[in-house]
């Protein structure tokens, strides 16, 4: 069987498009880095893929609010595609910066605000999947996930984390710290369906072992954030 593609989408500013396709590629896909301006002058482009990333980063330096722009170029111009791939059953995925966009295209509930302490994170967290989600990038995974976060809008906000849970769109949660204030400690939620998922952490930047900061002292070798993109992977191989 040969690898599914991927379309991992970049803007400018992102900076997290190469660890994507990285982690995407040892994951079992066929990743292609594609700008978000190409992709929205050849939409066909998403006819052959079937699996689509959201990188990372700070689009457009995040004038007028994180994500807002690349999200406003992607829901204007192809927003119908989009939302098709979408309700193919496609797995999508948005990381930081592409968790914020997934938000504003309104593929995902709720929105991302400042962080509650009005300073920039940069550190490492501990995220907990959650069983009763429907999410099929964190189906089976018991152990915790590690990986660093790089923002300074993550703050997940929503009317009724209850509701959330209920429906099982609550994917992720920080076992550690809550870093941000996000409501309910929630770390990254899926769509109704399981197949989008949008988290602020980046398990890209953990999917091989020297790159956890006690990896020398064997620490954190069983979480890596690379399960996730197998989940990914091997659902967009069955389409």
């Amino acid at each position: 069987m040969s690898p599914p593609p991927a379309l991992v989408i970049a803007g400018p500013g992102t900076n997290r498009d190469r660890d994507l396709a990285l982690a995407l590629e040892l994951a079992g896909a066929d990743p292609t880095i594609v700008m978000s301006t190409e992709l929205v002058d050849h939409p066909e482009l998403l006819d052959d893929a079937k699996l689509l990333a959201v990188a990372g980063g700070f689009s457009y330096g995040d004038a007028l609010g994180a994500g807002r722009l690349l999200a406003l170029d992607l829901n204007v111009r192809i927003g119908d595609a989009l939302r098709e791939f979408v309700a193919s059953g496609r797995p999508v995925i948005g990381i930081c910066n592409g968790f914020q966009v997934l938000t504003r295209t309104k593929l995902l509930p709720g929105a991302l605000g400042h962080n509650a302490h009005g300073r920039f994170e940069c550190r490492w967290v501990v995220l907990e999947p959650q069983p009763r989600s429907r999410c099929l990038w964190t189906k089976g995974i018991e152990q915790p996930i590690h990986c660093p976060i790089a923002h300074g809008e993550g703050r997940y906000v929503h009317p009724d984390p209850d509701a959330l849970a209920e429906a099982g769109q609550i994917a992720l949660t920080y076992r550690s710290t809550n870093p941000n204030g996000s409501v309910a400690d929630i770390a990254g939620v899926c769509n109704a369906a399981g197949n989008v998922l949008g988290l602020m952490p980046h398990p890209e930047n953990f999917v091989v072992g020297r790159q956890h900061p006690h990896a020398r002292q064997g620490s954190g070798l069983d979480h890596l954030g690379l399960r996730l993109f197998q989940n990914g992977v091997a659902a967009a191989a069955e389409m």
